[in-house]
């Protein structure tokens, strides 16, 4: 009979954090679920553990304070859990010229976009390196593809995401450990909202979560180094152009979607 994987899963309150942890769940597999709202993850977890008969811990912490990747590792080992599954995918953006927008909130952002992700990959990464079994799954955009106007720091954060994904899973070429990226186009969640992303024509029609996650995750098993999900035909066609068409004519274009 093989042993269950563990997964342990940020921003997993709601969204496609949320699928994931179904997802997991529906395999069989238990979690570690991570997320600010505590109410919200313990009614996840009475759904998952009523509905699959599955265990799962939640750990509530605000991943854009500095200390909470360390806490959140400490408290998994005391719990003698092992990780087989990592997946980064709390985040969020903000809408603006980044001149007008308050520097907290960018600061928040980089804090939680980069550096929770980043710290949570080098506290649990030398355990699977040790094991020489896992995978990781750093949620990205395909915002990561193309400078982004308008929200700025959000684009940046993401394209340090991928960049950071592709450069540690060919690190880890001769071991059985993968990192593999997800890069969701505009994705039905509170992300949009949150964002500000909702009123503009880039979220006209969102994609579900659930197929965004279901991408991802299976790209993770396979060791995938990155996956593209929840994109139309024009923009599947549009990616490969901003490599030959003028970086300003982009740029204008990209302002354009996200002018509300």
């Amino acid at each position: 009979m093989k042993a269950k994987k563990i997964a342990l899963i940020t921003g997993a309150s709601t969204g496609i954090g949320k699928e994931f942890a179904h997802i997991h769940a529906e395999k069989g597999g238990d979690m570690v679920i991570v997320a600010r709202n505590k109410e919200k993850l313990e009614a996840l977890k009475l759904e998952l553990e009523n509905k699959h008969s599955v265990n799962v811990m939640v750990i509530a912490k605000d991943l854009g304070l500095l200390e909470a990747p360390t806490e959140i590792y400490d408290e998994v080992k005391k719990a003698g859990i092992e990780i087989n599954y990592l997946i980064n995918n709390a985040g969020f953006g903000g809408l603006g010229k980044f001149h007008e927008r308050e520097w907290e909130q960018d600061l928040a952002m980089i804090n939680l976009n980069i550096v929770a992700l980043t710290a949570l990959t080098r506290f649990f990464l030398p355990d699977f390196v040790k094991r020489n079994e896992g995978r990781v799954l750093n949620v990205s955009s395909t915002a990561s593809l193309i400078p982004g106007p308008l929200q700025a720091v959000y684009y940046a954060t993401k394209a340090y995401v991928t960049s950071f994904s592709n450069a540690v899973a060919e690190e880890l070429h001769d071991t059985n450990v993968s990192v593999t990226a997800l890069l969701p186009g505009a994705t039905e969640s509170e992300f949009g909202r949150v964002s500000g992303m909702d009123k503009t024509d880039m979220f006209n029609k969102p994609f579900k979560a659930r197929g965004v996650a279901e991408d991802g995750y299976n790209g993770m098993l396979k060791g995938k180094l990155d996956v593209i999900s929840g994109i139309t035909f024009s923009q599947k066609l549009m990616f490969p152009m901003t490599k030959i068409v003028p970086k300003k004519i982009i740029l204008k274009q990209v302002r354009k979607m996200q002018e509300v």
